[in-house]
């Protein structure tokens, strides 16, 4: 559940990549993320092996990239970002 200062802060802040809108990442996903941060099969966009588990995240507009939540700060850093799977790429 989004408090109004998520609401907010998701008004005002924007992917450092596409520039577009994010919205808080399902807790679904984060769980999965966290499943792979725990096998070390999670890269960040520059290759390097995520290692601390995430407290949560925003994602873009098209749910290409994720933003993420550590020390209750949400990363902007595009280095950062982590590149999303696509529903086409889960199928193949």
């Amino acid at each position: 559940m989004s408090s109004p200062t998520d609401v907010e802060f998701s008004k005002i802040i924007r992917c450092p990549v596409t520039k577009s809108p994010l919205e808080t990442a399902d807790p679904a996903l984060i769980t999965s993320l966290n499943q792979q941060i725990l096998e070390k099969k999670l890269v960040n966009r520059i290759g390097q092996t995520v290692a601390t588990p995430l407290e949560g995240g925003y994602i873009n507009e098209s749910q290409t990239l994720l933003l993420p939540i550590r020390g209750g700060i949400v990363i902007l850093i595009e280095d950062q970002a982590i590149d999303l799977p696509q529903a086409d790429e889960e199928q193949a």
